[in-house]
C-alpha cells in the first residue's frame, strides 16, 4: 500500500498550461520530445549557465510546470535563440521554438527583465530596436552603406492596436 510520501512524490500534469502553450506558434510541438538530451550538446547557453538547459525546460513542458518556467526570474530570457537545438533535434520539436512561444506567454503577462523592457520602448518610440546614434552613422559611412531611412512610425503604432474580432465592423 502505498504511503502518504510516495503521493508527494507524484507529478500532475498541468494540461491548461501545456494547451496554453499549444496555442502559441510551435508551442505544441513539445509532446513530441523523448528527452534524448540531443539539445544540450551544442546549447551555448548551457555552456555559460549552469541553470540554463533544453532538455530540462522540455521535460518541465512536458509535465505542464509552467509555474516553474514562467515567472520573473525565468531562465529562459538566457536562451540567445541560436537554433543549435533545433538543427540537433532527431524528433524536429524546435525546442527553440518552444522557448520563445514561452517568452512570448511571459510577455503576454507583463514578464520580461530590464533589458527587454528597454528594448521593447526603445522599439515603442522609435520603430528601432537599438536607437539611432553618431557612432552608427560613422560607421555605416565607413562601410560604404547608405543613411538609415526615418521609421514609418505610423506603420509601427499600427502594429500595436487591438485586432477586431472576426464579425465586427
Amino acid at each position: 500500500m502505498p504511503s502518504e510520501k510516495d503521493n508527494d512524490d507524484v507529478v500532475r500534469v498541468d494540461f491548461a498550461f501545456r494547451r496554453e502553450l499549444a496555442e502559441k506558434v510551435e508551442g505544441n510541438l513539445a509532446s513530441f520530445c523523448y528527452q534524448c538530451g540531443a539539445c544540450v550538446g551544442d546549447c551555448p547557453a548551457t555552456t555559460y549557465s549552469s541553470e540554463f538547459n533544453p532538455r530540462e525546460i522540455m521535460l518541465k513542458v512536458l509535465y505542464g510546470l509552467g509555474d516553474e518556467l514562467i515567472g520573473g526570474d525565468s531562465i529562459l530570457w538566457q536562451c540567445v535563440n541560436c537554433y543549435n537545438c533545433h538543427e540537433r533535434c532527431p524528433q524536429e520539436v524546435k525546442p527553440v521554438e518552444v522557448i520563445i512561444s514561452l517568452k512570448n506567454m511571459m510577455a503576454d503577462r507583463g514578464i520580461y527583465p530590464p533589458a527587454v523592457k528597454k528594448i521593447i520602448h526603445t522599439f515603442e518610440t522609435t520603430g528601432r530596436t537599438v536607437p539611432l546614434s553618431d557612432a552608427i552613422n560613422r560607421k555605416r559611412e565607413k562601410l560604404g552603406l547608405p543613411p538609415l531611412e526615418p521609421v514609418p512610425m505610423d506603420e509601427i503604432e499600427k502594429l500595436f492596436e487591438p485586432l477586431e474580432e472576426e464579425g465586427e465592423e
